[in-house]
């Protein structure tokens, strides 16, 4: 059941015949793994903390550095130095204490990641790199959980919604193949604040639309976002039945 306070607390999205009262006591009895706490991963916590999603799942190695400040809007100046867990957590938790936190602050290999996965209800991708890409994907197609994958660089950002659930819907890895870690990084090739808030706000939308249960996820669609002339433009991604993590053979 809600409390009179959490009633009162979540009262404006109550109101949304989408969302109601049963919409909010899935939020409440949900769990969300959220993989990196950067440019993405801040937009992301903070808005599922807002909503009340029962427990957040928090994934980094990393440390807060001055020049995250520009676009990781969950750090602030006094969180320089501190793992990047733990200022999130910080701030989470004095927006919403009702919600619970967990927190992974090592890398996680193929075990942990694999136990990571298996212990929540929808992931969300927000790491910079595509070998994590690749290894929460298949996590989550081996434990048939649903993936909220964005990413942005530069002015260009990019979101699609992975369910293994749905016979019909391609995996991260049908959509980009083996990739490759040489592809430019945020410190190299730079990128714009709003826009990682922009893709990271969205994929909070999706995660909070798969696990109340109401809307069309962004299911064999990937969004491009085009920040320079703020232009969004869909295409429509299909399954490859030979793909070599999600394909029939594999499954």
């Amino acid at each position: 059941m809600l409390s009179d306070h959490e009633l009162l607390r979540y009262s404006r999205q109550i109101l949304l015949q989408q969302v109601d009262i049963d919409g909010q006591l899935r939020l409440k009895n949900s769990r969300a793994l959220i993989v990196g706490l950067g440019g993405l991963g801040a937009p992301v916590a903070l808005y599922l903390a807002a909503a009340g999603v029962g427990e957040l799942h928090l994934a980094d190695f990393d440390s807060v550095d001055l020049t995250n400040l520009q676009r990781q809007i969950i750090h602030d100046t006094d969180s320089v130095g501190q793992t990047k867990v733990d200022s999130a957590m910080r701030r989470l938790g004095a927006i919403n204490p009702e919600v619970t936190l967990l927190a992974h602050r090592t890398a996680l290999d193929v075990d942990s990641l694999a136990a990571a996965v298996a212990a929540v209800d929808v992931v969300l991708d927000c790491s910079d790199n595509f070998s994590t890409r690749e290894a929460v994907n298949a996590a989550c197609v081996v434990a048939g959980k649903p993936l909220v994958s964005g990413a942005a660089i530069r002015l260009e950002g990019q979101l699609s919604v992975f369910d293994p659930r749905r016979p019909e819907s391609p995996c991260y890895h049908c959509l980009y193949g083996h990739g490759s870690d040489t592809e430019l990084s945020c410190s190299e090739a730079g990128v714009i604040g709003p826009l990682v808030g922009l893709v990271g706000s969205l994929q909070a939308l999706e995660a909070l639309k798969l696990l109340a249960g109401f809307g069309e996820p962004l299911v064999g669609r990937l969004l491009l976002i085009d920040a320079l002339t703020t232009r969004l433009r869909e295409l429509r991604v299909k399954r490859d039945p030979g793909c070599s993590v999600c394909g029939t053979h594999h499954a």
